[in-house]
């Protein structure tokens, strides 16, 4: 470095975003009719992917990992005092592979876009990342 230049300041400490709002395409109909759209999802821990391998449920049938997953990593949805697997079981099909989708896309990056360049002109532009649904390889 230069003489008398000063050191560059310290970078302020990163924070890491763990919980993701949402908004179902239709909403989970609750017993007493009431659509819950808007929730929250926080990142997936090791334990989080590894406990449901343990429940009978995903043991006998795989396809069933993605909505024990779900009902542990989703902290909100509406104004329901919980969310559970059973919650999850009764989402509409579109809805499950919404958070299917939106599960894989804040666990692999951290966010839902990627920066890319265009192969013919080389400008950058942004894309939604795409890929397999949860509990498929």
């Amino acid at each position: 470095p230069e003489a008398g230049a000063a050191d560059p300041a310290p970078a302020a400490p990163r924070r890491l975003q763990t919980e993701f709002p949402f908004q179902l395409p239709r909403g989970y109909v609750d017993a007493h009719g009431t659509v819950h759209q808007d929730g929250v999802m926080r990142l997936a821990t090791a334990r989080d992917e590894l406990v449901p391998l343990r429940d009978v449920r995903v043991q006998e049938n795989a396809a069933y990992l993605s909505v024990v997953l779900l009902g542990r990593v989703i902290i909100r949805l509406g104004s329901l005092p919980s969310v559970h697997d059973g919650v999850v079981e009764n989402l509409f099909a579109s809805d499950l592979a919404f958070l299917q989708d939106f599960y894989r896309q804040i666990n692999a990056e951290g966010h839902t876009r990627a920066s890319v360049s265009c192969p013919h002109c080389s400008e950058p532009f942004e894309v939604e990342l795409g890929g397999s649904r949860l509990g498929e390889s």
